[in-house]
């Protein structure tokens, strides 16, 4: 099948199955046993640009072979400064992260634990990495081991480019001149999802990401709302102002006619997205006590200039120990 990429050219080496109106993709015709060839991963590369998450059934891909394929995309992110910080690793693979309901030793994690109550907060639409320094750009999701179907654990993405295409014209105006600067902090977003267990962290007493609340996507050109639970606040908005902005943003990106859900079939799944044109939550339900959900990401640092946000170049992480 011939399907049109975003600047007008053809897909002749991958065939595109397209998941929602405005965007998502599954895309079949790929062979991960070997190295792509730069035609196909040229296809891939364009599909994600036009689609913003893309997914692939029955990869077969080894660990190895998911952080080689996720090398293509650009520079990886990694576990060493919490590895240093003395978070155990169950996984061999630095550039692994651990996305599982999985515990260190193997074991179903219980959900009333520090990392349990953490996890809540991916539950929550946000993007990759805001509050860090640099952020991420795509993200390659692996499945390993899920539980029986019906039981939850699938995966739910928003279209940000077009739900600021959808905004209305004065608020879109207000955007615009505006230029607003939103602060990301994974503290913030954790206390929303679980906020007896958090009661006492306060986020503003850590560093946010800070980046500019309306970009352009430069893959596509188009324009993005860059939301997410993690935002905290805006800056040089009253609070009350500014809890209101984000609320509702927030809230207009999250609806239905925005979102997809992506069921994953069985081990070897993978779903790459990128982070600067949609958000994505982790969908949960009565798994969680009952059946492992072993997944791991390869997570690739934003090469575009807007990787930084307004931050200084440092090696700072949130969520350390």
């Amino acid at each position: 099948m011939h399907a049109t990429s975003p600047n007008g050219s053809t897909f002749n080496h991958i065939t595109v199955k397209e998941l929602h109106p405005t965007f998502g993709a599954e895309i079949s015709g790929v062979d991960f046993s070997a190295p792509l060839t730069e035609e196909v991963f040229a296809e891939i590369l364009a599909a994600i640009t036009k689609y913003g998450v893309i997914v692939f059934r029955s990869t077969s891909l080894t660990d190895e072979r998911h952080v080689a394929f996720a090398r293509q995309f650009g520079e990886l992110d990694d576990v060493k400064p919490y590895i240093a910080a003395g978070r155990k690793h169950r996984l061999e693979f630095d550039e692994l992260f651990d996305v599982s309901n999985v515990a260190a030793d193997g074991s179903i994690l219980d959900p009333d634990t520090p990392r349990g109550q953490s996890n809540k907060g991916n539950e929550l639409f946000h993007v990759d990495s805001s509050f860090n320094p640099r952020r991420a750009g795509y993200s390659l999701l692996l499945a390993h081991e899920l539980p029986p179907q019906g039981m939850g654990g699938h995966t739910a993405f928003a279209d940000t480019r077009t739900a600021f295409d959808d905004l209305p014209s004065d608020l879109k105006e207000e955007l615009l001149n505006k230029d607003y600067i939103a602060d990301h902090s994974m503290h913030h977003s954790r206390k929303l999802a679980a906020p007896e267990f958090f009661a006492d962290v306060n986020p503003s007493d850590y560093p946010m990401g800070r980046h500019k609340l309306v970009q352009r996507h430069e893959a596509s050109g188009r324009m993005n709302l860059y939301t997410a639970a993690h935002i905290h606040h805006i800056e040089d908005l009253e609070p009350q102002k500014s809890q209101k902005l984000i609320d509702d943003l927030f809230q207009h990106a999250s609806q239905k006619k925005y979102v997809v859900e992506i069921e994953w079939n069985g081990p070897g799944d993978l779903v790459i997205w990128d982070n600067t044109c949609t958000m994505h939550r982790a969908v949960g339900g009565p798994f969680l006590r009952k059946y492992k959900r072993d997944m791991r990401r390869c997570t690739v640092h934003d090469s575009s200039s807007q990787a930084w946000g307004l931050n200084e170049h440092t090696d700072v992480r949130q969520g350390l120990p």
